[in-house]
């Protein structure tokens, strides 16, 4: 097949350079659909059947993609100097991974699932993981939107039913977030400023899993379960939003490189350590990794800064200026001494006699002659002047009154924002922070590493604004989320376990009634606010949650022979070939997997376009707030 469709392909110079045949060429022709290509291709029967898709009338529909998949494989013109491409990144068989247009499931706790139950003891141990990948013709219903139901709105005074949705609803979604976040689509499309996401770890072989659920994954699973997600978050970004992933040290680089191919290498921002504890000792190598990172991204350009917003200016007022209060300033250019002579001296602080070196690099702002001058009316100060000043340099003093004068605002770039985000980083938002928010919460340990609410607060205050909307698909205890309300942020929350309802939706009630925990004082919280709960309504996904909460093979084989009969079965499965002898000799966890294999995925949650079914069973009342949340008046 290859070297036949070089045979053909060499017949005509335009898809040749010096004589050899050109990949790029070939794949740019194959975007554009050019006729002479076409013509080439569609000339040879054996080609043609492979690379077009013939309808009951007769026409040839061109296979674009799966042409370019067999450019990009590295066997075919092999001795082309465009054999191998410039680009760089990730590859699973003979595609780039960005060019995958697979999508994996992974279900159905957290998108993974355990082989014992949701213990402590069954996260520690080596977990079975099932995940499904699915081809492009199998997803054709998959990720359309999904009809919501259980709505419930919780403000000041409890739990209501919803009458209405309003643009400015936080909102928490109970279901698998590769599918609620194409359900968000239509409604919140370029409108997230902000998405922090704590996705499931890598985790090397015999390093201790630090989540309650499994994220043992395989690094290419991990890598496409993450793709997935991201390509959907990217299309919900605002132009000028950012996108701040937490993640571990062993997929770190791995991620990094499949995010450079989702947003744009020039969009990268930054990779930001956190420090997440103080040194451990039984550690592999005996080398302690005391570190996690977060990768952040823009959807937009550099001078749409993410960090170096409008902030309000720090003034100080102190006894030497009564009735002026006064913020500090660099005293130094951008000029060398050698450019600047008559700035080349020593400083000295008059009240202490403790002398200041000019740096040769950076001169002084003023100069010799204009020292005391300056110095008298108030204009230069001196670090030991004062207790709570940092710093060992002089610095330029600038009053208020001087500010208002010059009809500058009370708000500067925020440098020293970006130094103290740093700093609390790599100090002040340890695990342990957030472990004792959840035990004071709920007086327990559901959350071993629980995200500190200091850690969310830094983030956001970075990079966002009041009625900013703030999304997390990795929900978990509703850190993101309770941060976000009490920052009068506007955020959207996605979980699939059921602790969304026993933890994360009772914190932000919690939250709503007040609790001075976590932020709270910093922020001067004191409660109020609401927030709408809803879920994906579930089909075969009932039937899912059925075999992975089953303990026995006696439930398994009910389960079993019910899938015979159901209309859930995957299309792929012949049922007269799923034999009961053989499925009885497979382990409980093996039984499990295959199962959850036979279901097919397009009817996980019931369609948008089903709403009407009356299988459904759907109120009036749900409709009419489908219909709402879709834009789509029926």
């Amino acid at each position: 097949m290859k070297q036949e469709l070089e045979r053909l392909l060499a017949q005509n110079d335009t898809f040749m350079v010096e004589g050899v045949l050109n990949k790029n060429k070939l794949a740019e022709f194959a975007r554009q659909y050019n006729p002479e290509l076409l013509n080439i291709l569609m000339s040879n029967d054996k080609i043609s059947k492979y690379f077009f898709s013939t309808l009951d009338t007769g026409v040839l529909v061109f296979k674009k993609d799966v042409f370019l998949q067999f450019l990009n494989n590295k066997e075919f013109l092999p001795d082309s100097f465009t054999a191998y491409k410039t680009k760089i990144g990730l590859a699973t068989g003979d595609k780039y991974l960005s060019e995958n247009q697979e999508v994996v499931l992974n279900f159905p706790y957290k998108d993974c699932v355990l082989e014992g139950g949701q213990t402590k003891d069954d996260a520690k141990r080596q977990e079975i993981f099932f995940n499904e990948t699915l081809a492009p013709t199998e997803i054709n219903r998959l990720l359309d939107d999904k009809v919501l139901t259980n709505f419930k709105r919780y403000d000041e005074s409890g739990e209501h039913e919803v009458e209405e949705l309003n643009d400015t609803d936080n909102l928490i979604i109970k279901g698998n977030n590769l599918i609620a976040l194409h359900s968000l689509k239509k409604r919140y499309k370029g409108s997230v400023k902000v998405i922090y996401i704590d996705v499931p770890y890598y985790f090397r072989k015999n390093i201790g899993d630090a989540f309650q659920y499994n994220s043992n994954f395989k690094m290419s699973t991990w890598l496409v379960f993450l793709k997935n997600r991201l390509e959907v978050a990217k299309q919900l970004l605002r132009e000028d939003g950012s996108i701040w992933i937490h993640t571990g040290e062993d997929g770190m680089h791995y991620l990094k490189v499949l995010a450079d191919a989702v947003f744009g290498q020039d969009k990268f921002v930054g990779t930001l350590p956190r420090k997440v504890r103080d040194g451990k000792s039984d550690v592999p190598f005996n080398f302690s990794q005391d570190f996690d990172w977060v990768l952040v991204y823009t959807k937009g350009f550099e001078n749409q800064a993410i960090v170096g917003r409008e902030v309000e200016r720090k003034y100080f007022e102190t006894p030497d200026f009564p009735n002026r209060p006064w913020r500090t300033a660099d005293l130094t250019k951008q000029t060398t001494t050698k450019e600047r002579p008559n700035s080349d001296f020593t400083m000295v602080n008059p009240k202490t006699g403790k002398e200041y070196p000019v740096n040769p690099k950076r001169s002084w702002a003023v100069t010799k002659d204009t020292f005391d001058e300056w110095y008298q009316s108030g204009g230069i100060g001196f670090p030991d002047d004062y207790d709570f000043m940092k710093g060992d340099r002089p610095f330029r003093r600038v009053f208020r009154d001087e500010d208002l004068a010059k009809s500058k605002p009370a708000y500067a770039s925020s440098d020293t924002l970006l130094k103290d985000f740093i700093s609390n980083l790599l100090a002040k938002t340890k695990n342990k922070d957030g472990n004792d928010e959840i035990t004071e919460l709920f007086s327990r340990d559901d959350f071993s590493y629980a995200k500190p609410e200091k850690l969310i607060k830094d983030i956001l205050q970075v990079s966002s604004q009041e009625g900013d909307i703030v999304l997390d698909f990795f929900l978990g205890s509703g850190t993101t989320a309770a941060v976000a309300h009490k920052m009068n942020r506007q955020y959207i929350g996605i979980e699939q376990m059921d602790y969304i309802e026993t933890v994360s939706v009772e914190r932000l009630k919690k939250v709503i009634a007040g609790e001075q925990g976590g932020i709270s004082k910093d922020v001067n919280w004191s409660g109020g606010g609401s927030f709408v709960y809803a879920e994906l309504k579930n089909d075969a996904q009932d039937f899912k949650n059925k075999i992975f909460e089953a303990t026995t093979t006696e439930e398994l084989l009910e389960l079993f022979e019910l899938a015979k009969k159901s209309s859930f079965l995957s299309y792929r499965i012949d049922p007269k070939k799923l034999k009961k002898n053989e499925f009885c000799q497979l382990s409980l966890a093996e039984q499990k997997q295959i199962l959850s294999e036979i279901i097919d995925n397009n009817n996980l949650y019931v369609n948008y376009s089903d709403i009407d079914d009356s299988d459904y069973q759907i109120s009036a009342e749900n409709k009419k707030l489908n219909h709402s949340f879709y834009g789509k008046e029926k």
